[in-house]
């Protein structure tokens, strides 16, 4: 009984060996893409310009207590204890006000990131499934720990997503 579940296991190891010279398998690496594909690109450019508002804000405010800080440093021998009282109180409030808005910036700047890494994504899972069919790819893998270049298609997915129309224009 063991000899002929051996024997079970050799059948199937030399059968698998046979069909695996027809087996494909490729890579693509999702950061690459994420780094370097045009929309990745023009999404990052449209977060910039959606956020470059509350960053300029952000910076005034961060300026104003920077200049509060160094009144209070340069006069408070000077000062009288209510006028001191007074500018720490303001200067707390502008860090409070500071640390509130830089707060906030960092958690929409990230939701925004997400969203528009999602829509690039879903493009690239697109353009990987195109490659796939077209090219009769069995496996494609996104993760892995080591890849041999020869499997690597994310040139390939690039040029895909660049030959998309971009929003707006047709190509």
């Amino acid at each position: 009984m063991n000899k002929l579940i051996f024997y079970i296991f050799v059948f199937l190891g030399v059968a698998s060996i046979a069909n695996a010279a027809d087996f494909r398998i490729g890579f693509v690496d999702t950061e690459r893409v994420l780094r370097e594909s045009e929309q990745a690109v023009r999404a990052e450019k449209k977060i910039e310009k959606e956020f470059s508002i509350r960053d300029q804000e952000i910076k005034k405010l961060a300026k104003q207590a920077k200049e509060v800080q160094d009144e209070l440093e340069k006069d408070a021998v000077k000062m009288s204890d209510s006028n001191r009282r007074i500018k720490e109180r303001e200067l707390a409030s502008l860090n409070l006000q500071l640390q509130t808005q830089q707060r906030e910036f960092r958690e929409d700047l990230n939701i925004r990131k997400n969203e528009e890494l999602a829509q690039v994504l879903a493009k690239a899972d697109k353009a990987i499934k195109t490659i796939a069919e077209r090219d009769e790819y069995d496996v494609i893998l996104q993760e892995a720990v080591y890849r041999n270049p020869k499997v690597d298609i994310t040139d390939k997915v690039l040029k895909l997503l660049a030959d998309e129309p971009s929003e707006g224009t047709s190509k």
